[in-house]
């Protein structure tokens, strides 16, 4: 029989040979390694049982493996079709985890997404959800397992990224149901057990008098003049502050007078196309010399390769006295729509402008065009009146220093 010393000193020689132990164990050692192996006979054949590598299975380890085998043969089991059975199993766990499928909900719904967004919710999982949930089985998870995650943000005090977590750990659920790997979706259970956020506004402007005011402040803005004229372009064109951060050369068509956004960086999904007033045209053709040798029209101080800084329109109106609860880059799309309604132009028109979602994806994949004759004579129209706004705001301050 072997001994624990006897193994550890046997040596690879030229050829691959076998230690004998008992009870059909033996090593095998070869150039790669030393493997038991268990040669036994089931319904009348010769068989070899695969058991394990040394060092990992001990001598010890390896005797019981063998006595296991043996009590299986003795109640008709093959033990090599018992071990196939149980890796399946393994195998079949693993690719049901929480996280297997949550990656593979991702992978199928990535190209659907714009890419900040995909990229949020694959931040939220990795780092929220995956650390707890991730190696569980879906199948097994419960709304108190689920919870006691949620939780866990919560205690930071992030209540709504708490709601958005249990937003996506229920899609994974429902996409976990649907390709059969989950029977429920315990996050279903746990509406009213987390922390209710008070729905949040984009602070804006609407009164034109004081919209007047704000245009002069961006015009005298005295900071960087890649953030001038990011800023001035924003009440132009109001789109959302990430899609004008990341705006590039490619995208500006100066002859058409437009800017097309491709679908991938819209929230929504599909391409945008902002027509492009003379004013907004003016302002891009003044910033082209400075940065249309980068990517990006507004890049980032640090670096022309990155967009410019998520805070630096928002800090630009800190620095010009308009706090947060005041105006902020988002405000800009709040305006444009509270003025264009006030003053008769087709709701379905700004709808399309502001990029707001069509309920109807069918439509939508085919309408990133509608109303386009309609939205440049808007657009035009809306420079216009927001330059009418600057001057009765400068004649307003002529006469007040007359006073």
């Amino acid at each position: 029989m072997l001994t624990d010393v006897a193994v550890r000193q046997a040596k690879a020689k030229d050829k691959p040979y076998k230690i004998s132990d008992s009870g059909g164990l033996y090593l095998l050692v070869n150039s790669t390694g030393k493997y038991w192996r268990m040669n036994y006979r089931f319904a009348g054949k010769q068989k070899t049982l695969a058991i394990g590598v040394y060092p990992a299975i001990t001598l010890v380890e390896a005797r019981k493996k063998k006595d296991d085998a043996k009590d299986q043969l003795a109640n008709d089991i093959d033990p090599a079709i018992t071990k196939s059975i149980r890796k399946h199993v393994i195998r079949h766990a693993a690719e049901n985890t929480f996280k297997a499928v949550a990656l593979e909900w991702h992978a199928k719904n990535t190209k659907t997404w714009a890419e900040s967004t995909s990229n949020n919710i694959k931040r939220y999982l990795e780092k929220d959800i995956f650390p707890w949930l991730g190696n569980r089985v879906i199948k097994d998870i419960t709304a108190p397992d689920l919870l006691a995650v949620l939780r866990k943000v919560e205690s930071r005090g992030a209540h709504e990224k708490a709601q958005r977590c249990r937003e996506y750990a229920g899609r994974v659920f429902r996409y976990a149901i649907a390709t059969g790997r989950a029977e429920r979706d315990p996050s279903g259970d746990l509406r009213g057990a987390l922390t209710p956020v008070k729905v949040k506004h984009h602070a804006s402007i609407t009164d034109p008098k004081a919209i007047g005011a704000l245009l002069r402040s961006i015009h005298s803005f005295s900071g960087s003049y890649i953030t001038k004229c990011a800023l001035q372009l924003a009440p132009l064109v109001f789109v959302r502050p990430g899609e004008l951060r990341h705006a590039e050369w490619s995208e500006i068509d100066f002859n058409q007078k437009e800017w097309r956004i491709p679908s991938h960086k819209m929230k929504m999904g599909d391409v945008h196309i902002i027509p492009l007033s003379q004013q907004a045209i003016d302002i891009l053709q003044s910033i082209h010399p400075l940065t249309s040798d980068g990517q990006y029209i507004f890049p980032s101080i640090r670096s022309n390769s990155r967009p410019m800084s998520e805070n630096t329109i928002n800090g630009a109106l800190r620095r010009m006295g308009y706090e947060k609860d005041e105006m902020t880059g988002h405000g800009f799309r709040s305006m444009a729509s509270t003025l264009l309604h006030e003053h008769g132009w087709p709701h379905e028109a700004i709808e399309r402008q502001l990029a707001h979602a069509e309920r109807n994806k069918v439509v939508a994949a085919y309408n990133y065009a509608e109303h386009l004759p309609k939205r440049k004579e808007m657009m035009q129209w809306w420079a216009n009146f927001l330059d009418e706004l600057v001057r009765r705001a400068r004649m307003m301050n002529i006469q007040i220093n007359h006073i």
